[in-house]
């Protein structure tokens, strides 16, 4: 068995390194405050707790999606355009379960909750990225060019 597939197999999510912390608000707050909170911290998503237990999720998208293209202030809560009860995965599950749970509901950020249900980090595609890279370094990193891009300049 490969070692990516079988690490994906026995390694536990609460294993991994540098999993960001989670960016916790309450359904109240207004998408102004979790934007901002999400700028700072460098993250795409903010968790919605009521009571410690996860109510939602607000994520870049749902910004977009729900905010932004609906035409709505960015002074409406969390409650509003949320996505509530959101996928997440326990640090006692493998590393393997959160990347097929994060293909089937095409997410960006699964919450990681600890045995009490409580939020205790936030495991991003691009962690799952740098952990394929970590198991494949030389298939990830010895890609040769696509002879059919053109590089774009960039304008600063």
């Amino acid at each position: 068995m490969p070692l990516l597939q079988r690490n994906l197999q026995r390694e536990k999510v609460g294993q991994l390194t540098d999993l960001q912390k989670p960016l916790l608000l309450r359904p109240n707050d207004t998408v102004r405050e979790a934007v901002r909170r999400m700028q700072e911290s460098r993250t795409g998503c903010v968790i919605i707790c009521e009571e410690n237990r996860i109510a939602g999720i607000f994520t870049e998208r749902d910004l977009v999606r729900r905010v932004l293209a609906a035409g709505k202030p960015l002074s409406i809560t969390l409650r509003e355009c949320m996505t509530p009860q959101p996928v997440y995965v326990r640090d006692s599950e493998t590393v393997g379960m959160a990347l097929r749970r994060m293909q089937q509901g095409g997410y960006r950020h699964l919450p990681v909750v600890n045995e009490a249900q409580v939020p205790v980090a936030v495991l991003s595609i691009k962690r799952i990225l740098r952990y394929i890279a970590e198991h494949m370094p030389d298939l990830v990193y010895n890609q040769p060019p696509d002879p059919h891009q053109v590089q774009q300049e960039y304008g600063g």
